[in-house]
């Protein structure tokens, strides 16, 4: 005898959609820390269960069926169900002792958080701490993540924020790229070697607003990843740009003026309004606050 429906287990549900989203099972099985083996059965279980077929295969994965496509919003529905009780029981978690997962940037994870965090660990031992480097945006609606560490402010209507204050950007070269080559000035900018970004635009931008016309292949050494980027300015690749307070305290680095004033970084905190009512997330943010306000200062 089939399940009544009012059984159906949830992980069916975020499977199936899932698979809704990324179109195959290999890439919902990414997405979900999954195996596709595992997502293949939970396909195969709430189409048993529900007495219907859900997708049907076409040559680069899995389409909906007309039933499948019917039954994705209120999938979708149980989704936000799930998503505001996991919030509300989370934020209501009075214990001091348990994990905090903070995402940030890559640079910003590498270079500033790691000593917050330790005198976090120093002040407050029964916290533990989850550190996601990532430039992409962790979704706190869905508790990819507690806190986040954004240089950009976040619109969702859930999510409270705090500007913390705005970092200084400044261009740099390593010593070792200088020496020997005539000095940077406004007017030899042009002839050094620059470094830019492979597939992100705002070096390029910022060069047009300040009047100056270079495409992409200005750039002969591109980069996207900012600690990889860093990497490349310390090696002696060329001019770049990078926060003032991290290429100032590098020996081997020193600032040039291109010419041009530099936009500056903004950095917001953010967390889900129902997870600032836990004790420990507070206590997380506030540390927070204070290790990047010295930072921005």
């Amino acid at each position: 005898m089939d399940k009544p429906l009012s059984s159906l287990d949830w992980s069916l549900v975020q499977a199936f959609i899932a698979v809704a989203d990324a179109g195959s099972l290999s890439a919902a099985a990414r997405t979900l820390g999954s195996s596709q083996p595992t997502l293949g059965r939970h396909i195969a279980a709430m189409q048993d269960q529900l007495g219907v077929t859900l997708f049907q295969r076409n040559p680069k994965g899995l389409d909906l069926t007309e039933t499948g496509l019917a039954l994705v919003a209120p999938a979708r529905a149980m989704q936000e169900a799930a998503r505001q009780m996991a919030l509300m029981a989370a934020g209501q978690q009075a214990d001091m002792a348990g994990t905090v997962r903070i995402t940030a940037s890559v640079v910003m994870a590498y270079e500033t958080l790691p000593a917050i965090i330790a005198k976090l660990r120093r002040d407050a031992p029964e916290i533990a701490v989850e550190l996601v480097p990532s430039d992409s945006s962790r979704n706190l609606l869905w508790r990819e993540a507690d806190i986040a560490v954004r240089m950009y402010r976040p619109t969702q209507l859930d999510l409270i924020t705090r500007h913390i204050g705005d970092i200084a950007l400044g261009a740099f070269a390593a010593k070792s790229y200088l020496a020997g080559r005539p000095p940077v000035t406004p007017d030899t900018m042009m002839q050094h070697e620059v470094i830019g970004y492979d597939t992100a635009t705002q070096i390029i931008d910022g060069f047009r607003d300040a009047g100056l016309q270079v495409t992409r292949d200005f750039f002969k050494v591109r980069c996207d990843d900012n600690l990889a980027y860093l990497a490349l300015m310390r090696a002696g690749c060329g001019i770049g740009f990078a926060q003032r307070s991290l290429a100032l305290a590098d020996p081997q680095m020193e600032e040039v003026d291109l010419g041009f004033p530099l936009p500056t970084l903004p950095v917001w905190l953010t967390a889900h309004q129902a997870m600032r009512q836990s004790p420990r997330i507070r206590r997380v943010w506030d540390a927070l606050d204070d290790g990047l306000r010295a930072v921005v200062a």
